[in-house]
């Protein structure tokens, strides 16, 4: 027999061939030491059972490129091309905030592309593309010309319709839901755990990508969502009493501001670093201390909407990695529906582009009235000042507050963007060192504290403020990984609200889940009745 006179020999073959270098490349999606923390002891059957569900994940992408080629070589290559691209995006993911590559990271491709100086990835530039493109397209080319075709050439167009079916209606099945609920069972069952580090050892990191994807297209959450609604009514009027009168002192508004980025470098032996107002704040708190925080540099977004919904990640399931994709399955849960169901004015200002993270779309979805993004400043990004400051924040912050009737109740939350990286020379004067760089910004968001303050200390109603920082910053050149990533919180009342102050704060680790509920609970505020 012939060997290579055999098409489907050889296309078999070229399969087989992908599939070994996929196996032999996917353990480089997490450093050694990292991916045996992370593997878990299974029987063998088990073993078995999970190395094989790569299998039909690579035959799914083989049957793609072949589909449009019919060159069994060429698409040998391109799979491999393919997975290992995948698998070296999760290691370059890996090395900077901690996490390999999630399903829902696919979400953020775009944005990655639109604001490469946020995600650190100004390398994406035209050079990069260029190479890239001439990889892409060169190394195709040269496979249509070089590789003959094993089309049959009796009924072309019809094997053309059968292999583009073959290799794309499965991906179709997971949009139809009689299959899809089969697919998400089965999905769970190999799964097991939706810890990303944990699958992306035991199937690799595209395999874990498509079985995560699975989870999240297919998964109902209507019975757990109704059981946390029900949970979180009760929480809510417990705590803040919607059926009372006005407070007496007037109506109570409550600011959250998320600090991105801060962390007071002073819990890791940095001299010289001053936060004045951050220190009275602590000294007048209600409660203050650390914010518990597996981040390093990134995902805003998790802390985020753990803040505004009180949902933690794991209650979160399969939506914790990206939660805003589905904001509408939560929007009887979060706070700040609740807050406006309840007749308050909610509002979310945030000084950046308002499609980052699908936050245009969200927010309202949330519970927020009106929203007050990057277009709503007068602000050229520059060397020294690429986002817009805390202060010049602050002072819009203030201003949106002169705005609202003082006779309605009001949650603002405001998500700054001031101490953000990267902290490159000129960012701050003569300064060149990041760490330098870094606690000089964290001194002018202590300003832009203390100005705001005191404007919310003068108010004629209760004012409650809770500070806290996102995450530990991605400063790479203080340490890597961070040694503490726990950030840094306060829950201060203010105005009318401190007139009578408490004792000495209550210090302790809180979870951003718990951070509302917690304001609340010390500030046992009445609402109005919903209409």
């Amino acid at each position: 027999m012939d060997w290579f006179g055999n098409a489907w020999l050889l296309t078999a073959t070229c399969y087989l061939w992908a599939c070994a270098i996929v196996y032999l490349t996917d353990g480089f999606a997490l450093p050694r030491a990292v991916a045996r923390q992370h593997r878990a002891s299974h029987t063998l059957g088990r073993t078995i059972l999970e190395t094989l569900a790569r299998l039909p994940v690579i035959a799914l992408v083989f049957a793609g490129f072949f589909a449009i080629s019919w060159r069994p070589v060429y698409a040998s290559q391109a799979t491999i091309s393919f997975f290992i691209i995948f698998t070296g995006i999760s290691r370059a993911k890996y090395i900077f905030i901690r996490e390999p590559l999630v399903f829902s990271d696919i979400a953020l491709a775009a944005s990655v592309l639109k604001h490469k100086e946020i995600f650190y990835a100004t390398k994406l530039n035209i050079f990069f593309w260029t190479v890239a493109a001439s990889y892409v397209f060169g190394a195709s080319a040269l496979y249509y010309i070089f590789e003959p075709s094993i089309l049959p050439e009796r009924n072309g167009l019809l094997w053309i319709a059968v292999g583009l079916f073959v290799a794309f209606a499965p991906w179709m099945l997971l949009f139809f839901r009689p299959a899809n609920v089969r697919l998400v069972k089965l999905s769970e069952g190999l799964l097991r755990t939706l810890d990303v580090h944990s699958n992306t050892v035991r199937f690799g990191t595209f395999a874990s990508v498509v079985y995560h994807f699975i989870v999240w297209i297919g998964k109902r959450r209507d019975e757990f969502l109704m059981d946390l609604t029900a949970t979180m009514q009760h929480a809510f009027h417990g705590i803040v009493h919607a059926d009372a009168e006005v407070h007496r002192d007037g109506a109570p508004l409550v600011l959250v501001w998320q600090s991105e980025s801060f962390i007071d470098l002073r819990h890791f032996g940095v001299s010289g670093l001053e936060l004045p107002h951050l220190d009275r704040l602590r000294s007048l708190a209600a409660q203050s201390g650390r914010m518990t925080s597996v981040f390093e540099g990134g995902y805003t977004l998790r802390t985020e909407f753990a803040v505004l919904s009180g949902i933690q990640p794991d209650d979160a399931y399969v939506d914790a990695s990206y939660p805003y994709l589905r904001a509408s399955h939560y929007a009887d849960v979060v706070w700040p529906m609740r807050f406006k169901r309840a007749g308050w004015h909610t509002h979310f200002i945030h000084p950046y582009d308002r499609t980052f993270f699908f936050r245009d779309k969200a927010m309202p979805l949330l519970g927020f009235e009106q929203m007050t993004m990057l277009d709503a400043f007068d602000h050229t990004p520059r060397a020294d000042e690429p986002y817009v400051s805390d202060r010049h924040l602050a002072d819009r912050v203030i201003d949106i507050i002169e705005g609202i009737d003082k006779e309605q109740p009001a949650f603002l939350f405001v998500a700054s963007m001031g101490n953000h990286g990267p902290w490159q020379p000129g960012r701050c004067g003569e300064l060149t060192d990041p760490v330098d760089i870094y606690a000089e910004l964290l001194r002018k968001a202590d300003d832009a504290l203390g100005h705001l303050t005191a404007y919310l200390d003068r108010l004629d109603r209760p004012v409650w403020l809770a500070f806290y920082g996102d995450h530990a910053p991605l400063l790479k050149s203080f340490a890597d990984p961070f040694p503490d990533p726990r950030t840094d919180y306060v829950v201060v009342p203010l105005a009318h609200a401190g007139e009578d102050r408490p004792g000495l704060p209550v210090t302790k680790e809180e979870a951003p889940w718990n951070l509302l509920g917690a304001l609340l609970a010390h500030a046992d505020l009445p609402v109005r009745r919903e209409p």
